[in-house]
């Protein structure tokens, strides 16, 4: 007679998960970069919160796109593609001068990159996309504080120095665009962009 009521417990807490941007339940939190945290963890979050619609912002699972995006982030703080998917709908609706449907109106893009990167400070990605969210908003310098503090973390990383090379390039820095646009591709970053930029401007010769 046991085994039913432990089936029964076992499928009641399952769907509880499954409802938690609603009912104000929490699970985790969880780290993004943790193997055994996306092995175990990850897919329970995702399977009710975090599917292809939400991530390109056109439905929600089990409320509106934000409300599943926030459980999504609070459960895993550093979720890097959820992160990545708040901020564009954070922007999006910023256009039209209000937040995303269903989103806490204080719990904003900087709200939950800078709680990312307190819960993960190891993980460069966090302090990588919450600079590129800024760049985005042509908040410069803050944005050229986080792409640092990502190169850091990520000395080898391609999209960080692409990025910078982006960032000075806008800032009229032509020396040090030059100089993390060479680092980007001699890592093998595949867009020519920045390098068609830094002709244009007669920095890189062809």
């Amino acid at each position: 007679m046991r085994r039913p009521r432990l089936l029964l417990a076992v499928t009641l807490l399952t769907a509880s998960m499954g409802v938690g941007a609603q009912s104000g339940a929490q699970y985790g939190p969880y780290d993004y970069t943790n193997p055994e945290h996306v092995r175990t963890k990850l897919g329970i979050v995702e399977n009710y919160h975090f599917n292809a619609d939400v991530e390109n912002l056109r439905a929600g699972m089990t409320g509106t796109v934000a409300q599943d995006l926030a459980y999504t982030i609070r459960t895993f703080p550093n979720h890097h593609r959820a992160l990545y998917a708040m901020a564009r709908l954070w922007r999006l609706n910023e256009q039209q001068g209000k937040p995303p449907p269903g989103a806490n109106p204080s719990q904003t893009p900087d709200y939950w990159f800078r709680r990312a990167i307190e819960f993960a400070p190891h993980d460069g990605a966090a302090p990588l996309l919450y600079g590129v969210h800024l760049h985005k908003q042509k908040k410069f310098n803050e944005a050229l504080k986080y792409y640092k503090q990502a190169e850091q973390l990520l000395p080898d990383s391609v999209e960080v120095h692409y990025n910078l090379g982006l960032l000075y390039f806008e800032k009229k820095d032509y020396r040090l665009a030059k100089l993390h646009a060479e680092k980007a591709y001699d890592l093998g970053y595949p867009l020519p962009g920045l390098r068609n930029k830094l002709i244009d401007a007669g920095v890189w010769k062809q």
